[in-house]
């Protein structure tokens, strides 16, 4: 008998578990039928502060929406540089071309694939010596899952008198020490696309800060820019408000949240026990935990496409997190350097390679994925 197909992200397990929890909250909205800001907005919000412990949680449309209202929040524009990842998804440099500023790419390292603290300097150096951009911000991404260093992130960030904003987009419910993810750094954003460790059944994100005024600004952002009255606009703004139903659904999702992060955790120990010494496994950091978005090991590049192909072979899915970094995709390539400008990035996107990752994967089905590798790589 054939073995069942294994889910790389499943969320139809994750439904049946919570199911009774979720329909009875969609069915209080269809009931009370506030489809926009109804009553589960605030309480999210409310949840997700004691969750993680920010003053302030301003939910919003998505991850990429709440990246654009902390970059709005701090006046974000034309002429203004902002240090980016270039290993990642390409809303982190999105966001700072739609508000006309340029965005700078920025090495990875090699382990843990979060920004290299080394080369940002390097590039805000060039930036400053050339003279035709206003170095104004940092985009630090927590990428897969795993708290980058932000505490010296933030010292560069001091050091040259930009802001440090955080893009907790994969790492919602990660910490690094005692604080966890919406508590390291003045703004942080986050996504809850159903495939994120929360994750909603549609789109939604969420920013966090301690600062009231900003705060402020950013709940007036999300709503056309609203002032103290619905009409009376006091700022150019979005159209970001996240909607009932997605707010009613993660509402029911977060009393679980904690017990998948566990699971989470158990699933990459196993990973790593089984794979140590056969691929590279992600780096670990101490002090910091990881919410696990992604379980990505690095391989032979030229044995890439047959690794994973053989694993498809056995129902084992797999996924390239990312086939191309940002500063060789057509249209942010002529930001970029080129080809070997990038030299780690380059290295990284022709070796990941993303594995099943979720609390409902079983012992055996850890078992099968990593005893399909163990042989594709043999």
């Amino acid at each position: 008998m054939t073995d069942a197909p294994i889910q790389f992200v499943d969320l139809k397990a994750q439904y049946a578990a919570y199911k009774e929890d979720i329909d009875t909250a969609i069915q209080g909205v269809m009931d009370h039928a506030r489809f926009i800001m109804g009553p589960e907005v605030a309480q999210l919000e409310s949840a997700l502060s004691a969750f993680c412990g920010s003053k302030h949680v301003i939910s919003c449309s998505s991850g990429t929406d709440a990246l654009l209202m902390i970059m709005m929040a701090d006046d974000v524009g034309p002429g203004d540089a902002i240090f980016v990842p270039s290993f990642t998804f390409t809303a982190t440099a999105e966001v700072p071309l739609l508000l006309r500023a340029t965005p700078v790419f920025v090495d990875a390292d090699p382990d843990d694939f979060n920004m290299d603290t080394a080369d940002l300097e390097r590039r805000i150096a060039a930036v400053k010596a050339e003279g035709k951009l206003t170095p104004k911000g940092i985009l630090s991404l927590d990428l897969f899952g795993l708290p980058a260093d932000h505490e010296k992130m933030q010292a560069i960030a001091d050091a040259h008198g930009l802001h440090l904003w955080t893009d907790a987009a994969q790492s919602f419910g990660a910490s690094s020490g005692a604080q966890k993810v919406g508590t390291m750094g003045r703004m942080t954003a986050t996504s809850f696309f159903p495939a994120k460790p929360l994750g909603c059944a549609g789109d939604g994100g969420a920013v966090f800060t301690d600062d009231d005024s900003l705060a402020d600004v950013m709940r007036s952002i999300r709503a056309h820019g609203k002032g103290g009255s619905k009409y009376d606009i006091a700022r150019v703004g979005l159209n970001a408000r996240i909607d009932t139903l997605q707010a009613a659904i993660l509402l029911a999702k977060l009393p679980h949240f904690q017990a998948e992060l566990d699971r989470r955790e158990a699933v990459a120990k196993a990973y790593d026990a089984a794979l140590d010494g056969v691929v590279k496994t992600p780096a670990r950091r101490q002090g910091r935990s990881s919410a696990w978005a992604q379980y990505t090991i690095q391989v032979d590049p030229g044995r890439r496409d047959a690794i994973a192909s053989a694993l498809k072979e056995q129902g084992i899915p797999t996924a390239v997190y990312y086939p191309l970094p940002m500063h060789l995709q057509t249209a942010y390539r002529p930001l970029g350097g080129g080809e070997g400008s990038l030299p780690v990035c380059e290295t990284l996107s022709g070796k990941v390679l993303s594995l099943p990752m979720h609390p409902f994967l079983t012992d055996s089905e850890i078992d099968r994925v990593t005893s399909a590798i163990r042989a594709a790589v043999a």
